[in-house]
C-alpha cells in the first residue's frame, strides 16, 4: 500500500518569506498580510485541499547583515515587517475545523512557564490541532532584542533549548494527572488537589515551581517540529522532535540525511519512525513542460537577487554582499545556521560550496517546474528517498497553493500519495496513523508522567 505524503502550506506573517521580490507580482496578496481576511481564505483553501497543516515561520530580529547595512531588508521587506506567528495561528482556529496549525516560537522570546500555558490554551481551543516549531534563533539582533549583547554560541543555544523543553515537558506531561479533573457539579468539586503537582524545576537558566495553570489539553504536548540542520540541531531533533523540516537539494542528499538522522533517533531510544522528515519545495505548474518553463521565467522577472543574498547572509551570519562569488564557504568563519552548506555538500559529494552556490541553492534548487504528472513523479522520488512530507513554499499567495491544489493534488490522490479526507482525532493522530493523541512512551517527555506525585503535598 502506498504511503501518503504529509502536505503543509509554508508561510510567514510578513510581506516576503522565501522568494524575495515576488511581493511585487500583481497576483499575490503578500502586502495584505496585516489583514486577517487573506489568512482566513488561505487556511480554508488548505483545508479544502486536505492539507495537514499551515506552518508559519517567524524571526525575531533584523541584523545589518548585507553590505554592512539593514537597508536591503527594509527596502525589499526581507522578513520585515513581520507579525507574531502564534497570534496569527490563534486567530485562525475558529476559521478551520481540521487543519493543523503550527507556529514558530524561539527559546529567546518567552519564558517557558507562560509559553506552556499559551500552547495549552491554543490546543484546547483548537481541539488538539497545534504544532510548535522549536527554534533557537540565529541573528544577533534577535538576541539584542531580549537583553543579550549578541547571539549565544551555536551549541550553547541547543543546551539552552534542552532545558527549555525540559521545563515545558514537566508542565504539560507531569503537573496534572489524567484523572485530576472531576468536574462534579453536585459535590462542587472541579479538580482533585492531590492529583495536581508542582514541578520544582531548578536549572541553569530557569527556576519554575509550578503547577501548570492549564488542565491537560487534547494533546498535552503539541506536535513538536524542529528545523536545525547543524550537528547539534540534528541531535536535538533526534532526541525531541516529531517532525523535522529539511531543505535538501536532491532526493539523494535527502536520503543520506534521513539515514543519518534516523540512526540518531534510534540511538536516542526512539523508533526511527518517530521522526518525520518534511522537505521544503516550491512548484511552477504548466499543462506542458514548455508552459511551466515560461511561467517560471515570467515569475522570475520579479526575483530580487539582493533580497535572496540578504536573507542568506543573515542566516549564515556572514555578509555575502562583501564576498567574491567564488569564495568557498568552508573558508569562512561561520557560526549559526550551518544547514545550507551541509545540504549543498550532501547533494554534491566532493564539491566545496561557494558563495554563489549558496545563493543559488537557497530557493531555486528546491523548485520543481513541470506538469502535474512530472511533478508527481518527482515527489514520488523524494518519498522513495525517505521524505515523509512536503512544505509547499509559495511564490505568490494564495496562487501557488491554489495551483498546487487544483492541478497537482488530484494526481497525487490518484496515486495514493495524498489524502482525500481528514482522519479522526488530533493533529498528532493524523500524522502518526494508529497513535494516540499524546506523545508515545519513547519520547523523553513521557518520563514526567506521574513523576511528581510523591511531592504533591509539599508546600
Amino acid at each position: 500500500m502506498t504511503k501518503r505524503l504529509i502536505l503543509n502550506g509554508f508561510s510567514m506573517n510578513a510581506v516576503s518569506h522565501v522568494y524575495h521580490g515576488f511581493w511585487r507580482h500583481p497576483d499575490t496578496r503578500q502586502t495584505d498580510f496585516n489583514d486577517l481576511a487573506p489568512w482566513v481564505d488561505l487556511a480554508k483553501l488548505l483545508e479544502k485541499g486536505c492539507f495537514d497543516a499551515l506552518f508559519v515561520a517567524d524571526v525575531l530580529g533584523t541584523d545589518p547583515a548585507y553590505r554592512g547595512s539593514w537597508d536591503t531588508y527594509i527596502k525589499e521587506a526581507v522578513q520585515i515587517p513581520i507579525n507574531d506567528s502564534g497570534a496569527l495561528i490563534a486567530a485562525l482556529i475558529g476559521a478551520t475545523e481540521h487543519l493543523g496549525l503550527t507556529f514558530t516560537s524561539s527559546i529567546l522570546q518567552e519564558h517557558p512557564f507562560n509559553f506552556a500555558r499559551k500552547v495549552s490554551t491554543l490546543d484546547h481551543l483548537s481541539k488538539g490541532r497545534i504544532g510548535w516549531n522549536i527554534v533557537t534563533s540565529v541573528s544577533h539582533n534577535a538576541a539584542q532584542n531580549f537583553g543579550f549583547e549578541r547571539i549565544v554560541p551555536h551549541d550553547e543555544r541547543y543546551r539552552w533549548a534542552e532545558e527549555y523543553v525540559d521545563v515545558v515537558y514537566k508542565l504539560w506531561e507531569g503537573s496534572w494527572d489524567d484523572d485530576a479533573v472531576i468536574a462534579d457539579k453536585q459535590r462542587g468539586l472541579y479538580a482533585d488537589p492531590d492529583r495536581i503537582h508542582r514541578i520544582r524545576h531548578v536549572g541553569e537558566r530557569y527556576r519554575v515551581l509550578g503547577p501548570h495553570l492549564s488542565q491537560p489539553s487534547p494533546q498535552r504536548t503539541p506536535v513538536l517540529f524542529q528545523a536545525g540542520s547543524s550537528h547539534a540541531g540534528r541531535a536535538f531533533a533526534a532526541q525531541n522532535a516529531e517532525g523535522t523540516f529539511i531543505t535538501s537539494l536532491t532526493p539523494e542528499g535527502a536520503a543520506r540525511l534521513v539515514t543519518e538522522v534516523r540512526g540518531q533517533v534510534a540511538a536516542a531510544g526512539r523508533d526511527p519512525g518517530d521522526l518525520l522528515f518534511v522537505q521544503g519545495l516550491s512548484f511552477v505548474i504548466g499543462s506542458t513542460e514548455e508552459e511551466a518553463r515560461r511561467k517560471a521565467r515570467d515569475l522570475d522577472e520579479y526575483r530580487s537577487d539582493d533580497g535572496l543574498l540578504a536573507h542568506i547572509s543573515r542566516d549564515l551570519g556572514i555578509d555575502l554582499g562583501l564576498l567574491p562569488p567564488d569564495q568557498p564557504v568552508d573558508e569562512l568563519d561561520i557560526e549559526g545556521v550551518q544547514g545550507l552548506v551541509r545540504f549543498f555538500e550532501e547533494a554534491n559529494p566532493g564539491l566545496r560550496a561557494t558563495v554563489a552556490d549558496i545563493g543559488q541553492a537557497y530557493a531555486y534548487n528546491t523548485r520543481i517546474v513541470g506538469t502535474p504528472e512530472s511533478i508527481a513523479d518527482e515527489l514520488a522520488r523524494w518519498q522513495a528517498a525517505g521524505v515523509d512530507g512536503i512544505n509547499v513554499i509559495y511564490q505568490t499567495t494564495p496562487g501557488s497553493f491554489a495551483e498546487f491544489i487544483e492541478n497537482v493534488l488530484p494526481v497525487l490522490q490518484q496515486r495514493g500519495l495524498a489524502q482525500r479526507a481528514y482522519g479522526p482525532g488530533t493533529y498528532r493522530e493524523r500524522l502518526f496513523a494508529g497513535s494516540g493523541a499524546r506523545l508515545n512512551e519513547r519520547h523523553p517527555a513521557a518520563r514526567y508522567r506521574g513523576a511528581f506525585r510523591p511531592k504533591a503535598k509539599v508546600a
